[in-house]
């Protein structure tokens, strides 16, 4: 007992905590919406070009974000726009660029001597990647992302539920949906260093799953989504800091696996019609 509370007194493991719980808070309320407009795959593809991105800037020996903010606002508005607009079938799109994304990231890697602990702690995740700086960015997104959230909610209710209906109301549609687009992707590049560029997305895409096996309204999914991104984010975290071989994304991810496995036996033996 006493070495698992001894390891808060380290300050990278505290600033781990910090980031996660604040990603976990974003992941959730906007994987809710995600979800239910099947835009999830977009914050799937967004993780995969956010590795890409991210590997070339450390070949370039460029600054990470320097390089991956920029692309991932481009690929944001880019993966919406071939979701509606496109001929080609979205989710083929967006798996075309998920896969050159890695292609290009792995080649790059490879180019400079393979993959060594700075690309593997973006691919999975690292609580010692964690900087003061890195912390300082995540609270400022977070509040930026969770301050639009409340502001806009009713708007973003109507926006998931009855797109027409919104649109008819004289809510601007397509710019609320590019704006989900953008949140989406300051949520992954602010997961990108704690969960890993491959994991992220199960935490934007699980706990939404889960809390609809439980509730139909969308307060209460919301909510419950809310609880447990935070509690698969604080086992998963702890799994890693007692572990040393669990990183922290893959220990999330697995956490929010069990939970969906429990709440659909929950669901099929408790609330079966």
């Amino acid at each position: 007992m006493y070495d698992f509370l001894n390891l808060f007194s380290y300050s990278f493991v505290m600033r781990a905590f910090v980031v996660g719980i604040l990603v976990s808070l974003c992941a959730s309320l906007l994987g809710v919406t995600l979800v239910l407009k099947k835009y999830s795959m977009i914050g799937d593809g967004l993780t995969h070009v956010g590795f890409g991105a991210m590997t070339v800037a450390l070949s370039l020996n460029f600054a990470p974000l320097f390089i991956a903010v920029p692309v991932m606002f481009v690929c944001a508005f880019l993966l919406l726009k071939l979701r509606e607009n496109s001929k080609i079938n979205s989710d083929a799109a967006i798996a075309l660029i998920s896969s050159s994304s890695i292609a290009i990231g792995v080649i790059s890697a490879s180019l400079t001597g393979g993959m060594n602990v700075d690309v593997y702690g973006y691919m999975f995740g690292s609580i010692l990647a964690l900087t003061k700086a890195d912390v300082v960015l995540c609270l400022v997104l977070s509040l930026i992302i969770l301050g639009i959230y409340l502001f806009l909610y009713n708007k973003i209710f109507a926006v998931t539920f009855d797109e027409p209906f919104a649109s008819a109301s004289g809510i601007n549609t397509k710019k609320f949906n590019t704006m989900f687009s953008i949140l989406t992707a300051f949520t992954v590049i602010i997961g990108m260093r704690i969960m890993g560029t491959m994991l992220i997305s199960g935490l934007i895409i699980f706990p939404a799953i889960s809390a609809m096996g439980l509730f139909a309204s969308y307060k209460k999914v919301t909510i419950a989504a809310v609880i447990i991104s935070l509690v698969s984010f604080v086992t998963g975290m702890i799994a890693s800091c007692i572990f040393s071989y669990i990183p922290v994304g893959a220990g999330v991810v697995v956490t929010n696996l069990i939970i969906l496995i429990i709440t659909r036996i929950f669901k099929y033996v408790f609330l079966k019609s």
